[in-house]
C-alpha cells in the first residue's frame, strides 16, 4: 500500500509537471506568434472602423510614415531609428539587452521609410556661382556677346528706355540677326507701340528685322500700324527725271544728297550722282576723241549711242569695250568703276568677257581665265560654269578654235560631248570617246565628219591602234 502510495503521489507530481510544461509552452508559442505579428509602428488598413477618431488616427499616422519619402531636406537625425527589439535606438532597454532579437515585423511603408533615410541623401542646392550667368549685372554690350555665344541672360534688368535703345544699338552692331530679333521681341513687349516705331524709323537695320518678324508671325494689324507710321518721303529726288540737261541734273542730284534719307536710300543717291558726273566726263573726252579721228577703236566701232543717263552695268559694258586697256587711276577705267561702285566679281567677269569678246580680243579673254597657283602653274579658273563662258562666246562668234578649247574645259563627259556636238568641234568628241574607251561609239561617230578629213583621218587611227583597250 505505501509502495502503492508513493507511485500514485509521484505520478501526480509528474501529470502536473507535464501540464505545468505545456502552459509554459503554449504561452511561449502565443508570445512569439504576438510578437511575430506586432509591430511599434501600426501599418495603414482599409478596415471599416466605427470609430471617427481611430480612423483620424491612422491616418495621421500613416502621413507621417511616408513623410521621410517626399521631404528629402530633412535631416537623418529626425528620423526615429529603432533596434532588432523594437526598440528606440539608444534607450536604455537597448543597452541593457544583452542577447540579440529576431527583427520585428515592419510595414512596408516604414521599410522604404527606413531605407530612404539611410540610403538617400537630401538634395544639395546649386552653388551661387552656377547661377551668375543669369543673374549678374552684365552691361548691354557684355549681354549681347553673351547672346552670341547662346548662353542665357535676362533681359529683364533692362528697364530704362535708354539702356533698351544701348541693347539694341549694341545688338545691330554685332550684325546678329538672331541677337537683333530677340532684342526686338522683348522691346516690342515692354514698350508702347508709339516710341518703338519712332525709334526703329532710325535704326533701319532694325527695322528690317521686325518686319521681317512682324510677316514671319502674320501680325497684319501691327505691320500695318508700323507702315502707317513711317514718314512718307518728303525728297523732290523723282523730279530728276524731269531734268533733260545732265549738267543741271547733275546738280540737282548734288542738292539731293543732304535731304534725310535711309542709309540705304542715301548711298543710292550718292552713286547716282557719282555714277552720273562720271558718265559727263567720260562723254566729253571720248566724244572728242571720235571726232579726232586717231583712236583705232572709235574708228573701228563707232559709238551707236550717248553713255549718257545709262545703268551702271552698261557704262561698265562701254568701258570694258572702249577704255579696258587703261590703268586704274582714270575715271573710264572698268577696274576703277569697278572699285568705286562695289561691283561683284562675277558680275564684272561676265561684262568683260561679253565685251571683249565683241571686240574680237581673244588675249584679252584667255586672260580673264588665267588663274596662277601657289606652286606657279598657271590654269583655267571661271566664276562662272564653262557651259554659260561657251553660249557667250558662241553669240559673240567665237572662231571654232577658241570655242573648241572652252567645250574641253567642261567637267561633264555627256554635256561635253553634246556642246562639242552642237558646236561641231569634231576633235572634243573624238577625244572623248577615245578616253572612255568606246569603241562603237567612235564608230558611230565616223559617218558624220567630212570624207577625208582630218578628223576622219584620226578616227581611223584610232581604230587600227592595236595598244588600245577597247571595252567594246
Amino acid at each position: 500500500l505505501t509502495t502503492a502510495v508513493l507511485l500514485l503521489t509521484q505520478t501526480k507530481e509528474h501529470t502536473q509537471t507535464v501540464w505545468i510544461m505545456c502552459l509554459q509552452m503554449m504561452k511561449s508559442k502565443a508570445d512569439e506568434e504576438d510578437f511575430w505579428h506586432s509591430s511599434k509602428c501600426k501599418p495603414f488598413t482599409f478596415d471599416d472602423e466605427d470609430d471617427e477618431f481611430s480612423k483620424l488616427k491612422e491616418s495621421k499616422q500613416t502621413v507621417n510614415n511616408i513623410r521621410p519619402l517626399v521631404d528629402e531636406d530633412e535631416d537623418d537625425d529626425d528620423v526615429e531609428k529603432v533596434s532588432w527589439s523594437g526598440e528606440p535606438v539608444g534607450s536604455e532597454t537597448s543597452l541593457l539587452s544583452g542577447r540579440q532579437q529576431p527583427p520585428s515585423s515592419k510595414s512596408f511603408t516604414d521599410s522604404l521609410s527606413d531605407s530612404s533615410a539611410r540610403l538617400y541623401a537630401p538634395e544639395l542646392r546649386k552653388p551661387k556661382s552656377e547661377y551668375k550667368d543669369f543673374v549678374s549685372d552684365w552691361s548691354p554690350e557684355e549681354t549681347v556677346h553673351r547672346m552670341q555665344q547662346g548662353k542665357a541672360v535676362s533681359l529683364e534688368k533692362f528697364r530704362s528706355l535708354q539702356d533698351k535703345l544701348f541693347l539694341l544699338d549694341f545688338a545691330v552692331s554685332a550684325n546678329d540677326g538672331n541677337v537683333i530679333t530677340a532684342v526686338l521681341i522683348y522691346l516690342k513687349r515692354t514698350l508702347s507701340k508709339e516710341v518703338l516705331f519712332r525709334e526703329l524709323q532710325s535704326r533701319q537695320m532694325a527695322l528690317r528685322h521686325f518686319i521681317h518678324y512682324l510677316t514671319e508671325i502674320r501680325d497684319q494689324r501691327l505691320l500695318l500700324e508700323l507702315f502707317r507710321s513711317l514718314p512718307r518721303p518728303v525728297s523732290p529726288y523723282k523730279e530728276h527725271l524731269s531734268i533733260a540737261d545732265e549738267n543741271k541734273r547733275r546738280d540737282f542730284l548734288k542738292s539731293c544728297l543732304n535731304l534725310p534719307f535711309s542709309p540705304e536710300d542715301s548711298a543710292h543717291v550718292q552713286d547716282h550722282y557719282t555714277l552720273l558726273e562720271r558718265q559727263i566726263i567720260i562723254e566729253a573726252t571720248d566724244r572728242q576723241a571720235e571726232r579726232g579721228g586717231k583712236v583705232e577703236i572709235f574708228q573701228k566701232f563707232p559709238r551707236r549711242a550717248s553713255i549718257l543717263n545709262m545703268p551702271l552695268i552698261t557704262t561698265l559694258y562701254y568701258c570694258c569695250f572702249y577704255h579696258y586697256p587703261e590703268s586704274e587711276g582714270t575715271y573710264s577705267s572698268p577696274l576703277n568703276i569697278r572699285q568705286t561702285f562695289r561691283i561683284s566679281e562675277k558680275q564684272y567677269f561676265v561684262t568683260a568677257l561679253a565685251a571683249r569678246a565683241k571686240v574680237k580680243a581673244w588675249l584679252d579673254v584667255d586672260a580673264l581665265f588665267a588663274c596662277r597657283n601657289w606652286l606657279g602653274f598657271t590654269r583655267k579658273k571661271s566664276p562662272l560654269s564653262f557651259q554659260r563662258v561657251v553660249d557667250i562666246l558662241q553669240k559673240n562668234s567665237a572662231p571654232m578654235q577658241v570655242l573648241q578649247e572652252y567645250v574641253g574645259l567642261v567637267d561633264d563627259s555627256d554635256l561635253r560631248i553634246s556642246l562639242a556636238q552642237k558646236h561641231k568641234c569634231h576633235d572634243i568628241v573624238i577625244n572623248t570617246y577615245r578616253d572612255m574607251k568606246d569603241r562603237q561609239l567612235l564608230l558611230g561617230y565616223l559617218p558624220k565628219v567630212e570624207r577625208g578629213s582630218v578628223e576622219e583621218k584620226k578616227i581611223n587611227e584610232l581604230l587600227n591602234n592595236l595598244q588600245i583597250r577597247w571595252k567594246n
